[in-house]
């Protein structure tokens, strides 16, 4: 019984969209492009390997061959295992490229424990810039609602004091519609600033957005 080929379509690497112009990018971003390239190759090189295995003399018998394959479909899930997490690295080191840590600003949603308001939206602008405006799905909402917490933004600011606008839309657990907005200020300093903005219903119509949880 011959092996059934091994998949060997490349691997296909996706540049994160750039939150910076173009030209400022090219040359930050040129070395992560040079790794992720490296690991598409090294990916694709071993997959083919595997799928180039001489058939190592026929099984003699069929539970030979199971094993055979089984120890083919294990090389394989360890070449992928060991590729997802080279990607998730390489994305940490490109987020601390593209953020460094004297000008990063991340800012973060979170419910009030127990919360059961559903939430639609949130905008964001900081300095009167629109930075984010997210629409929840179901299953985002419900994590949501069991105590996560979202990264909605990731940006750079120079030092100093900054303004945050907080819009937000959704329906309170009794069907009844709520929105409102909020205006914050905070100061950005050498270090990486991190905005926790938690949201609460309270049962009425105009929803409780604060900063920190």
């Amino acid at each position: 019984m011959r092996n059934p080929p091994v998949d060997t379509h490349p691997i296909h690497c996706h540049p994160v969209a750039p939150t910076q112009p173009a030209h400022s990018l090219r040359a930050r971003r040129h070395p992560f492009a040079l790794l992720r390239g490296a690991v598409c190759a090294v990916t694709v090189a071993l997959l083919s390997a595997l799928g180039g295995l001489p058939a190592a003399a026929r099984a003699d018998s069929a539970e030979e061959t199971r094993e055979h394959m089984q120890g083919l479909d294990e090389q394989v899930q360890e070449i992928k295992s060991d590729v997802l997490r080279i990607a998730s690295e390489l994305r940490l080191l490109e987020e601390k490229l593209l953020y460094p840590s004297n000008t990063q600003v991340a800012v973060f949603v979170s419910l009030t424990e127990g919360e059961s308001l559903r939430l639609d939206s949130v905008q964001i602008q900081i300095d009167g810039e629109l930075v984010a405006h997210h629409i929840y799905s179901f299953k985002e909402l419900e994590a949501l609602q069991k105590g996560g917490v979202q990264r909605i933004y990731t940006g750079n600011l120079p030092t100093g004091d900054h303004r945050l606008d907080v819009a937000v839309a959704g329906k309170l657990p009794g069907g009844g519609d709520f929105g409102g907005t909020e205006t914050f200020s905070f100061a950005k300093d050498v270090e990486p600033k991190l905005v926790d903005i938690t949201l609460a219903g309270e049962g009425s119509s105009a929803p409780s957005i604060r900063l920190g949880r």
